[in-house]
């Protein structure tokens, strides 16, 4: 009788904390104590590549002179009073507006005065510095200033994140964390363990990169830390939510279920110590 019992006990016990378990899965930096120090990859800036668009700003003391390097489009004024009408581009205090440069394929854009320029593979600072001494080397202009803006720079972020879709940036540095966040976080039923990133290689291939969000020190040391433009991250839904999609769904899953395991796997323990006494 009380083997039986104790028997039943055990049964009972393993049920219930099998059902109340906490998932493991959920909470992020798993691994990430006060006072850890956490070496990430290489910062990884993000470069110019084939196909960006930028904003491309040279100011001088003389504003006829710093016009004849900047590309002004002048505004149409009846696009003011035309509804539903909108003109892309950084609106300057004269009414006018900056066009954006495309790099070409070759990584080149084409400059005024100065001609063709290649600044594919450069951060934004370094194309500031690269049109500096241009102007100057060339006796063009005395200390110009050059600001570079990044104008279609983003990631596209999928799955199982609050807010997908295309997300548009203007940093030197992305985290991936970053890009989550600013997708809304993962739903709950988002898999926090891994993570798809595709990159876009120079040949215009796709590499695969899987990371996990568990991890600070794995995470850290991946090469998708930091994100480069047109990344594509996409968060894969969890076993429950894939379950969902079979035609039973969770039916064979749910409490009433698990009691009934537990009922029967008690029935079974106790006939089988019946038996042996």
């Amino acid at each position: 009788m009380q083997i039986r019992n104790l028997a039943i006990f055990v049964a009972l016990t393993t049920l219930v904390m099998s059902s109340c378990s906490t998932p493991k899965d959920i909470t992020y930096f798993q691994d990430a104590y006060a006072g850890d120090v956490v070496n990430s990859f290489k910062p990884l800036e993000v470069r110019v590549k084939p196909e960006d668009k930028l904003s491309i700003m040279v100011n001088t003391p003389d504003p006829a002179l710093s016009s004849l390097f900047n590309l002004i489009q002048v505004q149409n004024r009846l696009q003011s009073t035309t509804a539903g009408t909108r003109t892309s581009g950084a609106t300057n205090s004269s009414g006018s507006q900056t066009s954006y440069y495309t790099v070409d394929p070759q990584g080149d854009i084409n400059f005024p005065v100065l001609g063709k320029l290649h600044i594919g593979g450069m951060t934004r600072f370094e194309v500031c510095e690269y049109i500096e001494n241009e102007l100057t080397s060339r006796n063009l202009v005395k200390d110009p200033i050059v600001t570079v803006e990044y104008a279609n720079t983003g990631v596209t972020v999928l799955g199982e994140v609050k807010s997908p879709g295309r997300l548009e940036f203007n940093k030197d540095r992305l985290l991936i964390t970053d890009a989550l966040a600013m997708a809304g976080d993962l739903n709950v039923n988002g898999k926090r363990d891994n993570i798809l990133v595709l990159r876009e290689e120079t040949d215009g291939s796709q590499k695969a990169y899987r990371v996990s969000l568990l991890d600070m020190k794995e995470l850290a040391a991946s090469p998708v830390y930091y994100l480069q433009q047109n990344d594509v991250i996409y968060v894969e839904p969890n076993d429950k939510v894939k379950r969902q999609t079979t035609p039973n769904g969770e039916s064979p899953f749910t409490p009433a279920f698990w009691m009934s395991v537990g009922s029967f796997g008690i029935t079974i323990a106790t006939l089988v110590i019946t038996l042996t006494n």
